[in-house]
């Protein structure tokens, strides 16, 4: 089949690394493979170099932001249309919310100016997190739903990479009569699952001054709103004095950085809270594997995919009770904890770290848990057979 891929922009990111694994599986599989994206903006870093030689085209669309930009918009909407027209896929796949807005709607528009009897092109909307949520303004949730709703209409087939986005599209009528199918998000598990070297793993603790005896309670997450690092450092100021043992690792960068910091200095943790900055990719299992704890307190996500990361890597959870996560965290993997529960959350990292033995239980379970249904093959395979009853209906 001729498919194209369509995303806002390719930065380090959970949706972005699922697109690339997406890309690169179906090229090898004998599709003809298209990725249109914009540009990869802002201090989160880029995925651009995975695209390399990995069987499929890119065309990046500068006019393709994140930002509701009403000009721009309108210009990438038109270009999408345009190489639409030119590519003639069977498929077009789209991800994240400008893309999956301007795309589909392109698609759409699309179909309306082909000739009767001509093969039109399939459209499928992965869902990696929505748009609205509690803790914005209500009109603009709204808004965003309402906008959803009409893209929903456009859309063949829906994805979701958690059951419960697919619960929460449903709840508010987006695509109330479109199927929906839900395909984790794929990992790369190799690299987690085998540990490093123990030369790397001390290696890296010694380059952030961490020591060999430390028990690290690492965070990978963008330094931004409702990723929750200040759930962590309330925690970790409570826990530090009981624990001389523990540091708290903060792998990531973004707009909050500065303010991040100066939080941790306020709160007497400018010792005890490292900043590794933007790690690639590739290093990450390193920097998980050289840690024992992972503590995830962001407030909204799809699904995090650090939580079956750390899980490969044979690491117990701790994370807020939000959207996806109870899909892979339960009490034989990590602690679930009510958002913005503190007492909860510095009792479950307090067990942990207390506890060898039961970090080791609970780690070894979630490798159990997640290696089969983060697999790349197993996401594939369940899109490849979404665009296959898509074909099928021809």
């Amino acid at each position: 089949m001729k498919i194209v891929h369509i995303i806002t922009r390719l930065i380090l990111g959970g949706a972005q690394e699922n697109t690339l694994i997406t890309c690169r599986l179906l090229a090898q599989r004998g599709h003809e493979v298209t990725l249109i994206t914009g540009p990869a903006l802002g201090p989160e870093g880029g995925l651009f170099n995975q695209t390399k030689d990995a069987g499929y085209e890119v065309i990046v669309l500068n006019s393709l932001r994140r930002a509701i930009l009403p000009g721009r918009d309108i210009v990438a909407y038109l270009q999408l249309k345009r190489l639409l027209q030119e590519l003639k896929p069977d498929i077009v796949h789209t991800h994240s919310a400008k893309a999956g807005i301007l795309g589909r709607w392109a698609a759409e528009a699309l179909k309306g100016q082909l000739e009767p009897g001509t093969h039109k092109p399939f459209i499928v909307h992965t869902i990696h997190g929505l748009a609205f949520h509690p803790y914005q303004n209500p009109l603009l949730s709204k808004f965003y739903i309402a906008i959803e709703k009409s893209a929903g209409r456009c859309t063949d087939a829906f994805l979701t990479v958690a059951e419960v986005m697919t619960e929460k599209a449903r709840a508010v009528g987006i695509g109330l009569d479109k199927p929906y199918t839900t395909a984790y998000s794929a990992i790369d598990e190799e690299s987690f699952v085998h540990k490093p070297s123990e030369d790397d793993i001390k290696s890296f603790r010694r380059k952030h001054g961490i020591s060999d005896q430390a028990v690290v309670l690492i965070t990978v997450a963008r330094l931004a709103e409702l990723k929750g690092h200040e759930y962590i450092i309330e925690s970790a100021r409570r826990l530090a004095g009981q624990h001389e043992n523990c540091c708290w690792l903060f792998v990531g960068n973004g707009a909050l950085t500065g303010q991040i910091k100066k939080h941790i200095q306020m709160a007497g943790l400018r010792y005890r809270v490292k900043l590794t900055g933007l790690l690639q990719p590739e290093q990450i299992p390193l920097a998980i594997h050289a840690s024992d704890i992972l503590v995830h307190c962001s407030l909204r996500e799809g699904l995090a995919r650090v939580l079956p990361q750390a899980m490969l890597c044979g690491k117990p959870v701790v994370s807020f009770d939000i959207d996806g996560a109870k899909e892979v965290v339960n009490p034989h993997t990590g602690f679930l904890i009510e958002p913005t529960d503190m007492d909860g959350l510095t009792e479950a990292c307090g067990k942990l770290i207390e506890n060898p033995a039961l970090r080791q239980s609970l780690g070894k379970a979630g490798l159990d848990c997640v290696l089969e249904r983060f697999a790349p093959d197993t996401m594939v395979n369940t899109i490849e057979g979404v665009y296959r009853n898509l074909a099928g209906r021809q």
